[in-house]
């Protein structure tokens, strides 16, 4: 159990979670800016409910996108290509995590009002950023996600047009390849993700890939840009 004062690197080791086929490492504490991104940098998230304490999370399969491994569907191409869309970055963080959140709520799951706060203040810190997609001026799809070094975390998406979210998807990859970013951490498996080219990988290559990224560097002006055409993804590296 973890208490509020507890100090940020409080949390067990990872390899703690092997017991719970869910990863689940600890209970407690706060979403403090430190305790966050300390989390982030052990391989950890958190994911409860609005009457839970925060549990903290390290599942033993780690779903990831490899930003050279993405597989964009014809389909999806020709949107990108036709101006459908336009999409920007960090220009309404917070209304992205709002809709993100009435999107978990429809489904049963919470982006609990602590943890809107939290994502919040870790945006105005400069860790956490956004994804817009764009349609005739109106906000249809984006994701969040935090930075650290060479990887992105995300965190949720939404989507209320067709292959809105694919789309900031996509310009999030753009991105991170211009950046040297090589992963996004996704935290767990699901079918959309997983028709884009998402994978498991074991905890012990997780925290391997995370150890070679945290030391990288990375220019955060890449992330904050006004709304612009789409496009299709860059060439592969290599």
């Amino acid at each position: 159990m973890l208490l509020p004062g507890d100090p940020p690197n409080s949390f067990p080791p990872v390899e703690k979670a092997l017991t719970d086929p869910d990863g689940l490492l600890a209970i407690g504490g706060d979403l403090s800016p430190e305790r966050l991104v300390e989390a982030y940098r052990r391989g950890i998230f958190p994911w409860f409910d609005e009457d839970e304490l925060p549990m903290w999370w390290a599942p033993a399969k780690r779903a990831v996108l490899y930003t050279d491994e993405l597989q964009c569907s014809k389909s999806l191409r020709k949107r990108l290509r036709n101006d459908h869309f336009t999409v920007s970055g960090n220009q309404c963080f917070e209304e992205v995590i709002r809709a993100c959140a009435v999107l978990r709520l429809n489904s049963g799951t919470w982006i609990t009002s602590e943890m809107f706060q939290a994502y919040n203040e870790l945006h105005r810190l400069g860790y956490a950023h956004s994804i817009e997609t764009w349609q005739d001026d109106e906000l249809v799809g984006g994701l969040y996600g935090v930075q650290l070094g060479g990887l992105f975390f995300g965190e949720s998406m939404f989507s209320t047009a067709s292959d809105a979210s694919k789309v900031a998807l996509v310009t999030l990859v753009d991105r991170c390849r211009t950046a040297g970013i090589p992963i996004i951490d996704c935290q767990q498996p699901s079918a959309h993700l997983a028709r884009l080219g998402m994978r498991l990988i074991s905890r012990e290559r997780f925290s391997e890939e995370l150890a070679a990224g945290l030391k990288q560097e990375t220019d955060p002006a890449v992330w904050t840009f006004e709304p612009q055409p789409t496009k299709e993804p860059t060439a592969e590296p290599g």
